[in-house]
């Protein structure tokens, strides 16, 4: 079978591996790429020690049964302090498919024995297809990340990025009942192309505070979202929230420049929120193939591209030159 392995930064290559057997296997249908392909492409990863098939937003059909299914990218140990507390998240012992594991950018793929035991194999919903699904791993984090930051009805949400994960915090925004919904960035072409498939209630790409401050009457909104790897998104973010709001820090930091200036007073006297958002867990990942069946967030127009396996590199092009919304491979 042909696979797209990780050999080291700036090195992937289409390689041909025997097809797995033993255990549950799928044939992968459609695996998503996202900005962290791009990142470990160009950087590399920590927990990824070389070679290793990429590929995380993964649905397929199992071998033996032909059931269609949507696999779980983060994978918890189940048996920790953490994930007795059903705080699943932030296993400390959390490991990945694609990094610890072979991922998704195969025609076939072992899933382990510790993702079936966590629950982390979902089957999907009549009327779903395989690219819709394979989306409901990053819905996933960003259902973990609105349910943190408690979006909830008659909000006012600012969503900073309008990458492909701020499309779909814009539209989980309106399906939890947010009022009026923002989305800002930098990036005045990606945000137009955003703007046009989710159609916030304003967009913004310059003096992102003076604006929302605008939009609200000078109140601010109820949940400002950073969905960019931006320190300063983050400042701003807590400059534009309103008294009692809440600020999800959902995109991470670069890890040799995490550190942001917060003025602590502003948290203080405003009594604001500042909560992080790190992946899913195995029921978020359910709950996101729900959301996608009931069309209550629809995904199938996010999805800009299709590439087969062969131009897997051009996919993580398309993500790291900001080009397309989603790039889904169909092996």
């Amino acid at each position: 079978m042909k696979v797209a392995r990780f050999h080291a930064p700036g090195d992937i290559r289409i390689e041909e591996a025997p097809r797995p057997e033993g255990g549950l296997v799928i044939r992968v249908r459609n695996c998503s790429t996202c900005g962290t392909d791009a990142k470990i492409y160009k950087h590399g990863h920590h927990h990824i020690a070389p070679p290793r098939v990429m590929g995380h937003e993964i649905a397929g059909e199992v071998v033996d049964t032909g059931e269609r299914v949507q696999v779980i990218a983060a994978i918890p140990c189940g048996t920790c302090a953490e994930c007795r507390r059903g705080r699943m998240t932030v296993c400390p012992n959390q490991e990945s498919m694609g990094y610890h594991y072979d991922g998704g950018f195969a025609e076939y793929m072992a899933i382990p024995d510790k993702v079936v035991a966590v629950g982390g194999v979902n089957p999907i919903p009549n009327g779903v297809s395989f690219a819709e699904a394979s989306v409901a791993e990053p819905l996933a984090c960003v259902l973990n990340g609105q349910e943190l930051a408690r979006v909830s009805d008659g909000d006012d949400v600012v969503v900073m990025g309008a990458g492909p994960i701020g499309c779909l915090h814009v539209r989980l925004a309106r399906a939890r009942g947010a009022a009026r919904v923002f989305l800002v960035d930098v990036n005045a072409d990606r945000l137009a192309k955003a703007a046009a498939l989710v159609e916030p209630d304003a967009v913004i790409d310059d003096d992102a505070i003076a604006q929302v401050l605008k939009l609200t009457g000078g109140r601010g909104a109820d949940v400002v979202i950073t969905a960019a790897a931006s320190g300063a998104a983050q400042e701003q973010a807590l400059q534009m929230a309103a008294r009692q709001g809440r600020v999800s820090f959902f995109g991470g930091l670069p890890k040799d420049d995490p550190i942001i200036r917060c003025d602590s007073n502003l948290v203080h006297y405003r009594e604001l929120t500042i909560v992080g958002a790190n992946g899913s867990s195995p029921a978020h990942n359910a709950r996101a193939l729900d959301l996608i069946a009931t069309g209550q967030v629809p995904v199938a127009d996010l999805i800009t591209h299709r590439l087969g396996l062969d131009d897997v590199l051009e996919a993580i092009a398309l993500v790291s030159r900001g080009e397309a919304i989603k790039v889904t491979i169909e092996p």
